[in-house]
């Protein structure tokens, strides 16, 4: 299941190319699920794909390479959805759940220059790892793209999940960019299986970003 919003324009992440945030991710979803049917495989995860606008033809480029080897979603939070306003963080990670990451097991981060200061994005990954009895916790994985040849600046919450020091008392999976369709496999089967082995390691204390931060 996979993605979303890829954003490539900076200031605001409103527009690009004439075509709005919705339009793009809606674009990016239609690549995603013709490359998901270019295979039958009913072990796959659903995997819903959490990016920076900016970073749109890329995040179409993965999707159209390795998007074969999950079922995806990639339509994320914009500032269209009503629940954008609301001053209760626990009713927007809900209606982020229901909304976009309903049936995915795993999320998947795509990580460009500037995807640690997006708000949206830190929503995406606060409500993928919340859980309660109607919707249970997503599996993280994160990974840079390629443009970030492997090193790429981690926001917050994604870094109080991860220890580079210490991979194996880290909730979230973090990859290298994959360099074949099975490696991503892998890696996406590693953090569905952290939902349950690793689930005493997930923290989500922090608080929702208020705002994008300067990049």
């Amino acid at each position: 299941m996979i993605m979303k919003a890829v954003q490539a324009a900076e200031p605001t992440g409103e527009r690009l190319n004439g075509m709005s945030n919705r339009d793009l991710m809606l674009r990016v979803q239609r690549v995603a699920e013709a490359a998901s049917l270019r295979r039958s495989d009913s072990t796959r995860h659903k995997c819903f794909v959490s990016y920076h606008v900016a970073d749109v033809d890329e995040v179409t480029k993965f999707l159209d390479d390795f998007g074969t080897e999950f079922i995806p979603r990639s339509v994320g939070v914009t500032e269209e959805d009503d629940f954008v306003d609301s001053a209760d963080t626990e009713y927007i990670k809900r209606r982020i759940r229901e909304r976009y990451l309903t049936d995915s097991t795993v999320t998947v981060v795509l990580v460009g220059r500037c995807t640690w200061s997006r708000k949206f994005v830190d929503w995406e990954i606060s409500s993928s790892l919340r859980h309660d009895s109607l919707n249970k916790r997503s599996g993280l994985l994160v990974m840079p793209l390629t443009s970030m040849n492997n090193t790429a600046r981690l926001s917050d919450r994604i870094r109080d999940n991860w220890f580079k020091a210490d991979p194996k008392e880290s909730y979230a999976a973090y990859k290298a960019y994959p360099s074949s369709a099975s490696c991503l496999r892998l890696a996406i089967d590693e953090a569905f299986l952290a939902r349950t082995g690793k689930a005493d390691k997930v923290d989500n204390s922090r608080s929702l970003r208020l705002a994008n931060a300067t990049c």
